[in-house]
């Protein structure tokens, strides 16, 4: 038990500090690499409560996929960081009024928290041997939050579509037109310069 509180401390102390870094660090790059870092601890304690399929998920869609992804977008992106600190001053009030309005409702949401009647119980109740992890998971994903489930699996192909849609460049391309390329004539393509003999065009 001790080495199990000793590895809870450490994975959810280098969790905070990774989680401050990615707000704190000035170069974005850092943020991303911090954020990795939180993901990798993050993992570490769903391993320490048992759910090592989410720790599993967490390090392969999340470190492998999503923070590696940001880091792509971030380092290949010609964006002026300078440019957009600049007019930080001038959103400092909205910024600020929106940051309040969140203060709020975390400290209502902690203030009204509540432990559920029956949570103890549940929480002290043996883990049934003939279910895994993943068939627990997946009967209380697909049954009781399926619309949930859905949902966020919607907002993310919007993100997604949004992040091309950003990213997307219009370039100045000549596109081969089958149609206008048959069509045409031969006066319209060819044409015939009588060449006297002896003399050049």
């Amino acid at each position: 038990m001790i080495v199990q509180a000793l590895a809870f401390y450490l994975f959810a102390a280098i969790t905070l500090a990774s989680g401050v870094m990615v707000i704190a660090s000035r170069n974005p790059v850092h943020s991303v690499l911090f954020l990795i870092l939180a993901f990798f601890n993050s993992a570490g304690l769903f391993i320490l409560i048992g759910a090592e399929f989410l720790a599993m998920i967490l390090v392969v869609v999340y470190v492998g996929a999503v923070a590696v992804l940001f880091l792509f977008v971030v380092m290949m992106l010609d964006i002026n960081f300078a440019e957009l600190r600049s007019g930080f001053a001038a959103y400092l009030p909205i910024g600020g009024f929106i940051g309040l309005i969140l203060v709020v409702e975390l400290l209502l949401v902690v203030g009204g928290w509540a432990i559920a009647p029956g949570a103890p119980q549940a929480a002290a109740s043996p883990t049934p041997t003939t279910v895994t992890n993943t068939h627990a998971l997946g009967q209380v994903l697909y049954t009781d939050y399926f619309f949930l489930f859905q949902t966020a699996g919607l907002i993310l192909l919007v993100a997604m579509v949004g992040a091309i849609v950003l990213t997307l460049r219009r370039r100045d391309v000549r596109r081969q037109s089958i149609a206008r390329q048959v069509s045409r004539r031969a006066a319209e393509t060819l044409e015939v310069k009588d060449v006297p003999t002896g003399s050049g065009v």
